[in-house]
């Protein structure tokens, strides 16, 4: 086993100031995203990316950090990259973070078959970067369309995911989720996103051309966070950092990325039998919260929490990935003595 990859033991200590927690009515918490973190971005770094072969022969890039603690195996959103998981990457994180690139973008290769890119192959390449580290159970968690990865890799493969943490996003009907925040009627959101996306990719090549020469820097990232698809909560600079690497892709290989989950049906998460945590984020335009909320319904041990952020809930609320991540560390750690 690599040893920027082992396992290691501990709990995790939070990169992150939380501010007074005011109680709701309910036993929640009431307002997040003003904590102060302790650690800049100018500390992350403690991190190694290194190459994993996929079952079909694809190489992927994948990336793992250094800091001690429990492993927690990251599917990420597409397309995204560390600088999206300030609470995680930080060298105080107290978890031992690993993950990928999805295929073809961010150094990994695209497949030979230009097919494989269905759910299929991203839960196959979550098993291969687990088998690559030498990990044989961790928790997982999953961001926007890694919640659909994460949700099925917990599905077909239960002795892997010794628990779930699923934020900002739905386990199925990918597009379906989209705008459906704004009240959108699911008949009409649905083809309207396909359908743009579907354009997006006619014209990827334009698409690069004005992303891809987009300045970004704490001036645009401020403007991104007041545009609604984004929110004010996140360290500018922290949103400069993770928006300038992901405006670098090839949008026309990114939207058949997206395109080819199209048809992964609306699920719940029946069947899931270890610990589960769902963050859904009540201002999200990309994947609908009350879309992810009932997909827990029929887990009567699920712990909910519907956070005000928008998508971006990582970058906006680290906090709280940290403290729920912490909480079901300690509820894996007791269902996992109660196992043995």
């Amino acid at each position: 086993m690599d040893n920027f990859c082992r396992p290691a033991e501990g709990h995790i200590r939070r990169s992150v100031e939380v501010q007074r927690q005011v109680k709701a009515g309910n036993g929640e918490h009431e307002r997040v995203g003003e904590g102060r973190r302790q650690e800049s971005a100018a500390d992350w770094g403690a991190m190694r990316e290194h190459d994993v072969r996929a079952a079909d022969g694809t190489r992927l890039r994948g990336w793992c950090t250094e800091s001690d603690g429990p492993v927690v195996l990251l599917c990420p959103g597409l397309g995204t990259i560390p600088e999206a998981w300030p609470a995680l990457v930080l060298p105080s994180s107290g978890v031992r973070v690993l993950s990928w690139y999805h295929r073809g973008t961010m150094g990994s290769e695209r497949p030979v078959d230009a097919a494989r890119i269905s759910l299929d192959d991203h839960v196959a390449d979550a098993v291969a970067v687990l088998d690559a580290a030498g990990v044989r159970r961790c928790v997982v968690m999953g961001w926007s369309v890694g919640v659909m990865v994460a949700a099925e890799l917990a599905r077909r493969y239960p002795g892997r995911v010794s628990g779930l943490l699923l934020a900002a996003g739905v386990p199925g009907d990918l597009f379906g989720g989209v705008l459906g925040v704004l009240g959108i009627p699911a008949a009409v959101r649905r083809p309207l996103v396909v359908g743009s996306a579907v354009a997006v990719r006619a014209v990827g090549p334009l698409v690069d051309a004005v992303l891809h020469r987009v300045p970004v820097n704490r001036v645009t990232a401020a403007l991104l966070q007041h545009s609604g698809f984004m929110l004010p909560g996140a360290d500018p600079a922290d949103v400069a950092k993770a928006v300038r690497r992901f405006l670098g892709h090839d949008w026309r290989w990114y939207v058949t990325l997206a395109l080819a989950l199209a048809d992964v049906p609306r699920r719940d998460l029946a069947g899931i039998t270890c610990p589960v945590t769902v963050l859904a984020a009540r201002f999200d335009v990309v994947a609908d919260p009350r879309q992810a909320v009932k997909a827990a319904a029929c887990l009567p041990q699920a712990r909910v929490r519907v956070v005000p952020t928008s998508h971006f809930l990582p970058l906006e609320a680290p906090e709280v990935i940290a403290e729920e991540l912490q909480l079901l560390v300690d509820r894996v750690a007791v269902v996992e003595r109660a196992r043995r």
